[in-house]
């Protein structure tokens, strides 16, 4: 039986979600990309206040896999392709390559390992979507800018100094200290955290390919909607439709 691409665990109002493809440094298919995305609307609907994000094995996640690359993977990210009002955490250890530092970006908080790193190495590759440059908005603009152009690892206590890392914690306790700060987080009112997260995002300036993925995600909204549906179904009708803005 295979083992499932990701894990999920409900404890204390608290979801974790585990990458679990170790063998394959957990890097992300399409099929990963979907899953996670789906996990992330089951805990957005469930009862559960926080969710952490951590991952099997001595790498965090490689980004993408090459052999099956996940085509709009932006779509799997909290506050852009899906909507997450509650607080999120990633617990990372290892490397974090790729796609996966974009994900980082877009969760709420991090606590990391001392022998994690973040390396995107795409400049090196000849290959990018642009969404890296979202970091810009929530790190140093030359720390960005070095993480991206340089395409040099950058080692965890550093981006614990420049405040990419909430917390910097001994090899292998990252996970524990999230569990530490998901406890407290689901203490607190989920309305004001709620609140506060939307307020934040409204703060944070946009990079054009946000922009991008927003409108993206606006058109195929309507273009899949009931009422594009009744639309098209009236005029072979011939019949006036009936819409329900749906």
């Amino acid at each position: 039986m295979t083992a499932p691409l990701i894990l999920s665990e409900s404890v204390e109002g608290i979801t974790t979600l585990t990458l679990n493809r170790p063998a394959k440094r957990n890097a992300f298919t399409h099929e990963m990309c979907e899953l996670l995305r789906a996990e992330l609307q089951r805990f957005q609907d469930s009862d559960n206040r926080v969710l952490i994000l951590a991952a099997n094995g001595p790498v965090f996640t490689a980004g993408a896999d090459l052999g099956d690359p996940p085509g709009q993977f932006w779509k799997t990210l909290p506050g852009l392709g899906i909507e997450v009002t509650k607080p999120t955490i990633a617990a990372i250890e290892g490397p974090v390559v790729g796609m996966g530092v974009a994900i980082l970006g877009f969760f709420d908080l991090c606590v990391a390992g001392e022998d994690a790193s973040l390396l995107y190495p795409e400049a090196k590759v000849g290959i990018a979507a642009g969404l890296i440059s979202a970091l810009s908005c929530r790190i140093p603009h030359k720390i960005a800018l070095e993480l991206m152009l340089l395409g040099d690892a950058i080692p965890a206590r550093r981006a614990y100094e420049v405040g990419f890392i909430n917390r910097l914690t001994p090899k292998g306790k990252a996970l524990e200290e999230a569990q530490t700060l998901a406890r407290s987080l689901a203490n607190n009112a989920p309305l004001v955290m709620a609140f506060l997260k939307r307020m934040v995002n409204a703060t944070l300036p946009h990079s054009p390919v946000e922009h991008m993925c927003q409108t993206q995600l606006e058109v195929e909204r309507v273009a899949n909607s009931q009422d594009a549906q009744e639309g098209l179904l009236a005029f072979r009708e011939k019949r006036r439709p009936n819409f329900t803005g749906q």
